[in-house]
């Protein structure tokens, strides 16, 4: 490591890349494509060195075009600098132009809690928080209370998703891409004294093509069904909640996941959660002519 290059790690050869790639396991990692020619790549180069050590929940890598022409058509970069942005060596996010500004803001959107220095260890080795894989506007919760929506049991903070006219919750959640679920964690309020509780018994469904109702949620089988204690769902400042194993082998291509928490632990009238995290892979059959989600200006090069 030295001054000018930070926490940057120098990839020299196509060969070395993915090996670099892999060492990383499941943090993020951010690939500066450049060029020695390129004007906005040496501009960008001293901020993304200090992104490097701004930010050591993440890995920083750099390539040059000119001497990994297959990566760079791997990762299809036509424009200088580009920045790639991978989780557990799957693709997550691209960023066009020496944009300093809008580099940061992607770093700090997928690092979520860690661009903090929030931990974010799932306890499973091998295993990834899903939440970048998950696609926000494609969730959805029926009986969800307006003041306390679903969108607060998706991120790590002091909000909570509470139920509205009973206790049951019915929650859709779309991931961006297939995806193998590990396991799942439910984390509740520590107490809950104002007529709300924790969730209890919980059934799973998957790849459903629409929202199912409650109805068909009680009739239909589910994939699995899960019975939690009080011990379970406790949410204290070290984290909380315990880990939900689940039925691997039919977890294994995932598109969405139907939660139906039918009832809570007191049998209270309002069901709250406070942290849903999903645990697992993505797909590993990611193909890469598919990868075209760009952010910066269409056609912003050198």
């Amino acid at each position: 490591m030295d001054s000018k290059h930070g926490a940057v790690k120098i990839i020299a050869a196509d060969n070395l890349l993915k090996p670099s790639i892999d060492e990383a396991g499941g943090k993020l990692v951010v690939i500066d494509f450049t060029a020695a020619w390129c004007g906005p790549c040496q501009k960008i180069a001293p901020v993304f060195a200090k992104f490097s050590m701004d930010y050591p929940a993440a890995v920083f890598l750099k390539v040059d075009v000119d001497q990994c022409k297959q990566s760079a058509e791997k990762y299809a970069v036509s424009a200088m600098p580009t920045f790639v942005f991978l989780k557990g060596g799957v693709p997550i996010d691209k960023l066009s132009g020496a944009d300093p500004n809008a580099l940061k803001e992607m770093i700090k959107k997928h690092l979520g809690a860690e661009a903090d220095g929030v931990a974010s260890d799932t306890g499973v080795p091998g295993q990834l928080d899903l939440a970048t894989f998950i696609s926000k506007t494609g969730c959805n919760c029926l009986n969800e209370s307006d003041d306390n929506p679903h969108t607060n049991c998706l991120t790590k903070d002091d909000k909570i998703l509470e139920s509205d006219c009973d206790e049951q919750l019915l929650l859709r959640v779309e991931f961006n891409q297939a995806v193998k679920l590990h396991s799942l964690r439910f984390k509740a309020p520590t107490t809950c004294t104002d007529g709300t509780s924790g969730p209890k018994r919980v059934k799973l469904f998957i790849n459903q093509p629409s929202q199912i109702d409650f109805d068909s949620a009680e009739q239909m089988a589910a994939v699995q069904e899960l019975d939690l204690s009080p011990a379970d769902i406790i949410s204290t400042e070290d984290g909380g909640g315990a880990l939900m194993a689940l039925r691997y082998v039919k977890f294994q291509n995932v598109q969405n996941m139907t939660i139906f928490i039918v009832n809570n632990q007191n049998n209270d009238d309002v069901t709250a959660l406070e942290y849903l995290q999903i645990i697992g892979m993505p797909v590993e059959s990611t193909n890469m002519a598919d990868f075209k989600r760009m952010a910066g200006k269409a056609g912003e090069s050198h």
